[in-house]
């Protein structure tokens, strides 16, 4: 099996590019996680710690053992976590175009800082711009259109937590624990995450190789999905042959 965790203010929308692409033979699960989507809205606990163990119920939820974990953006934090702390249920990871700190990160500490203003209902003019601004390729409008509403379902209250409780959480200094086979994917276009940051995980990653899409943005999997498809398909193949 293979979870597949979206970015902030995405859901299981994130991937539906992505799906057709898949061949039978993989079994995947995108999941709108908490705050996300059509998932509930608890008011607190919006720390990577909190979504990696709701990944871990969901797992326990369908009987489920082991799984590679999927993480973009955000979800690739939670994925970091997940690998650290259920080190055991863990048969690969891939990270998209993941960050190794929110923290030092300019752009992520600005946009924190915008958030202090955002009210419900969420503005699709904030909607969009955020979406556009994860792109350097064009996307279908229509699934741009599904992209932005489900981000319009984010309250705003969600929108700052998880960027407060992600900035004060750093996964870095504990991924020397990460023993699963780790394949990361990014795009070289990305205005959020520098290439230093990917760097910095292949070399605290004891198990990782890097794969670099030259024109693709932040959201490589919307852009690319048939060659990011092909490029998962290839690793899990690998790993469960």
């Amino acid at each position: 099996p293979v979870v597949l965790l979206h970015g902030l203010s995405d859901s299981w929308h994130s991937y539906e590019r992505v799906l057709p692409h898949l061949p039978p033979s993989i079994h995947a699960f995108a999941l709108s996680q908490r705050g996300h989507g059509d998932s509930e809205c608890p008011e607190s606990g919006y720390g990577p710690r909190d979504f990696a163990a709701d990944v871990a119920a969901f797992l326990d939820t369908l009987n489920l053992g082991q799984a590679i974990i999927v993480g973009h953006s955000l979800g690739g934090t939670v994925a970091q976590r997940f690998a650290i702390d259920y080190r055991e249920r863990m048969l690969g990871l891939v990270l998209v175009n993941s960050f190794a700190s929110f923290r030092s990160n300019p752009v992520v500490v600005e946009f924190q800082n915008a958030l202090a203003t955002l009210t419900d209902p969420i503005d699709a003019t904030f909607a969009r711009e955020f979406q556009e601004s994860t792109l350097v390729q064009p996307v279908p409008p229509a699934f741009l259109d599904t992209v932005v509403s489900e981000s319009q379902k984010v309250p705003a209250r969600v929108w700052r937590a998880v960027m407060e409780d992600f900035l004060e959480a750093e996964v870095f200094g504990e991924l020397d624990a990460v023993r699963a086979p780790t394949l990361m994917i990014w795009g070289a276009q990305d205005a959020y995450v520098p290439r230093s940051d990917q760097e910095a995980l292949v070399a605290a990653i004891t198990d990782a190789r890097l794969v670099v899409y030259p024109g693709a943005g932040h959201a490589l999997h919307w852009e690319e999905p048939e060659r990011f498809a092909a490029d998962l398909t290839a690793f899990v193949e690998s790993l469960v042959p």
